[in-house]
C-alpha cells in the first residue's frame, strides 16, 4: 500500500504547489506525485488531473504528443482555480521509455501509436488509474471535477468511491506532427476531442 514519503512547497513558473511523493518504499526513486495548488478548497468539488509521465513531451518538448502542453495547461488551471494533479509514473502509456522509443521507430515506418505498440507485443495502453484513486482517498478527497478528454479515466472515477461532479476538457490544438496521434486517440481510445482542433 502506498503512503506519503515526503512533501514540500515547490515554487514554479505557474505558481507555488504542495508536492507530495507517494510510494510503498521510501527508497523508491520514481514515486507517484500529488501536486496541490495553494488555497485549494477541499470542502467543494476539487479540480483533479490524472497525468501520466511523458519525458519526451514534458522535458524535451516533443511535437509528437501534447503531453507537455497538457501538463502546463493543467498546472496553470489548478493554480488559478485550485486543485490537484496526480502525476503517475506510467511513461509511454506504461510501456517505459525504451519501448516507447522502439515504438517511435516503428512510427517512422508508418505505424500509428497503437499499431506500433501491438507490433512490439505490448498493450495499446497499459496504464492503471487505480493508484490515482488511492491517492485521492489518502488525501481525503470525496468529490472532483476531472480535467480529461479520456473516457477511461472517467470510468475509473465512476467505478470508485469518489464522486465525479463534472468533466473539464483539456484539449490542446494539434500541430502538423501530432495531428495523426490525436486522431488515433479519438478513433481507437474514444477520446473526447473536437474535430476542429485536431
Amino acid at each position: 500500500m502506498i503512503k506519503i514519503q515526503a512533501e514540500a512547497n515547490v515554487p514554479t513558473e505557474h505558481g507555488t504547489f504542495r508536492m507530495i511523493a507517494f510510494s510503498e518504499n521510501e527508497n523508491d526513486w520514481m514515486p507517484h506525485m500529488a501536486i496541490i495548488a495553494e488555497h485549494t478548497d477541499f470542502s467543494k468539488p476539487v479540480n483533479v488531473r490524472f497525468h501520466s509521465e511523458c519525458i519526451t513531451g514534458e522535458v524535451f518538448h516533443s511535437k509528437k504528443c501534447e503531453c507537455g502542453q497538457q501538463l502546463d495547461a493543467a498546472m496553470k488551471y489548478i493554480h488559478e482555480n485550485g486543485g490537484i494533479i496526480i502525476y503517475l509514473r506510467q511513461e509511454g502509456r506504461n510501456i517505459g521509455i525504451i519501448n516507447k522509443l522502439k515504438a517511435y521507430s516503428l512510427q517512422e515506418k508508418g505505424f500509428d501509436t497503437v499499431a506500433a505498440n501491438l507490433e512490439l507485443g505490448l498493450p495499446a495502453d497499459d496504464r492503471n488509474f487505480g493508484v490515482a484513486i488511492e491517492i485521492l482517498n489518502l488525501l481525503d478527497v470525496k468529490d472532483i471535477n476531472l480535467l480529461t478528454n479520456n473516457p477511461e479515466k472517467v470510468k475509473y472515477v465512476k467505478e470508485s468511491n469518489i464522486h465525479l461532479n463534472s468533466r473539464i476538457p483539456l484539449q490542446i490544438p494539434a500541430n502538423e506532427i501530432s495531428k495523426g496521434y490525436l486522431q488515433t486517440k479519438k478513433d481507437y481510445f474514444g477520446h473526447l476531442l473536437d474535430d476542429n482542433d485536431n
